[in-house]
């Protein structure tokens, strides 16, 4: 738990041991609880959870005020945000990075750590009635967040006109009904800013990639809403037509494969095959038709033999490179450790010809490893393969930008004497790189394996792993001074 820096008040000791103290959630004995009283004690449970909501929304707001944006880049000098990077409502005198630091802080995305903070600014500036009555347990967090959604960034003297109409019937709508009444009053009362809001949602509209379970994704996109209905009805008729035409399947899996052809083959079948870019990631033994438990392969690399094994089975699995795109091995030793990125061409090259100093003989020597570092300040071709098959994506902790949106970068600067290396570059994304070459105060360090901690100002540090490699065991616990040796 991160402590307050400097705290030498008696109020500073006191909060720096409560913050010290355990977590500890009282709780009544559920199992002895009757009917009436579970009900009793849920609807608790709802006030606290309300209260608990309030507290952390002024934690954040708090939290907030301590960020300055003293130290960001000035408009006009290099390093500056553009206007496209703004949200449109950032709060003013707090860093551009905040969100950054909140969402470290919450172990969350940053797109969720900006949602709750501007719903925290909503509730306190916007709607103090309702946080008011969030605070007390006598909202339910659901319905404050759904004022909070509509009213929390439109004028001030309007949301507050409208939360003394709704706040009296609140907890008697459903919370569907209740958001739906805000936009009405937001419609009647003030046609133009809703028309604003609207614009604003367009702006900020994007298609989004959600990765599922059991080999699934889902794939969606934020549209006005008669685009939406438009474009679902004709996905709708097409699988009416397919059924009536006696595909046997349910209409719902006409209608996901209708849905996927449109976006991949807009044009008919007749359009050329989407360019495919594979990444097959697999041990050195798995790759050999060896057990499965992979055993040691020196930390090293792949050796000549290893190439010529390792064709053999590419060949009896058959796999070819995809037409117009590529094909890459990324080969882990048994713990998930990435130590080399090859491809079938080159393969065939390391297997003919060897090593320089014993051609065409099974010495032993690596002959294909971990790219060589460089002498410049730009990765080379190499480097950029194997640093971008190792981290898949940005690899700041819960950031899932894919590495073709993410920039190499050096943990230790370059202009700090940084190699360019592959055990100093991880991949960021563009806003991460950002907060890290220009917001103050944190601290990133890298260890060989790829493994990357980062650390907030606030002292709150989070580590993430390259995909694949495997967490290291735990120290065993050191042993009782004067006690007897474990029984194995």
């Amino acid at each position: 738990m991160p402590k307050i820096s400097g705290s030498s008040t008696v109020e500073g000791v006191l909060i720096d041991w409560l913050l010290d103290q355990p977590v500890s959630p009282s709780r009544l004995p559920v199992a002895l609880l009757s009917k009436e009283q579970a009900a009793a004690e849920l609807h608790q449970q709802q006030r606290r959870q309300a209260m608990a909501a309030a507290y952390e929304a002024e934690l954040i707001v708090r939290l907030a005020e301590l960020t300055s944006d003293e130290h960001d880049p000035p408009a006009g000098t290099p390093g500056a945000r553009t206007p496209g990077w703004a949200a449109g409502n950032d709060p003013v005198g707090v860093s551009e990075f905040f969100a950054g630091e909140l969402a470290m802080v919450l172990n969350r995305g940053r797109g969720t750590a900006n949602h709750l903070h501007h719903r925290a600014r909503g509730w306190q500036e916007n709607l103090p009635a309702t946080y008011r009555a969030l605070s007390r347990g006598e909202l339910d967090l659901a319905r404050a967040a759904a004022l909070a959604d509509v009213l929390g960034s439109t004028r001030p003297d309007l949301a507050r006109a409208i939360e003394t109409m709704l706040l009296p019937e609140a907890v008697d709508l459903s919370v569907a009904r209740l958001k739906t009444r805000a936009l009405e009053l937001l419609l009647a009362l003030d046609a133009t800013a809703a028309d604003e809001r609207r614009e604003q949602a367009k702006r900020c509209a994007d298609v989004f990639l959600q990765p599922g379970s059991d080999g699934m994704a889902t794939l969606g996109a934020e549209l006005a809403a008669d685009e939406a209905a438009e474009a679902y009805t004709v996905i709708d008729q097409l699988a009416t037509m397919a059924k009536a035409d006696g595909d046997p399947r349910p209409i719902a899996q006409i209608r996901t494969e209708l849905f996927s052809l449109l976006l991949r083959r807009p044009g008919g079948h007749d359009q050329p095959d989407a360019t495919a870019h594979l990444t097959i990631t697999a041990t050195l033994d798995s790759l050999q038709g060896g057990s499965t438990q992979a055993g040691s392969v020196n930390g090293l690399a792949i050796t000549a033999a290893h190439a010529r094994d390792l064709l053999a089975r590419i060949g009896a699995l058959g796999l070819q490179t995809p037409h117009g795109g590529t094909l890459t091995f990324a080969i882990t030793d048994a713990d998930g450790r990435l130590l080399a990125t090859t491809t079938v061409a080159e393969l065939l090259r390391v297997a003919k010809k060897g090593c320089a100093e014993h051609p065409g003989g099974n010495c032993g020597c690596p002959v294909l490893g971990t790219p060589p570092d460089s002498e410049g300040y730009e990765p080379t071709d190499r480097q950029e393969t194997f640093v971008q098959t190792r981290d898949h994506t940005c690899r700041m902790p819960n950031c899932g930008q894919r590495v073709g949106w993410a920039d190499l970068d050096h943990v230790i600067p370059h202009a700090c004497d940084g190699a360019t290396t592959c055990t100093n570059l991880c991949c960021l994304c563009r806003s991460h790189h950002r907060l890290k070459t220009f917001a103050r105060g944190w601290r990133f360090v890298m260890d060989p394996d790829g493994t990357l901690q980062v650390t907030t100002p606030s002292g709150v540090t989070r580590t993430t792993r390259p995909p694949g490699l495997r967490r290291p065991p735990p120290e065993p616990p050191p042993a009782e001074p004067g006690g007897d040796p474990p029984p194995f």
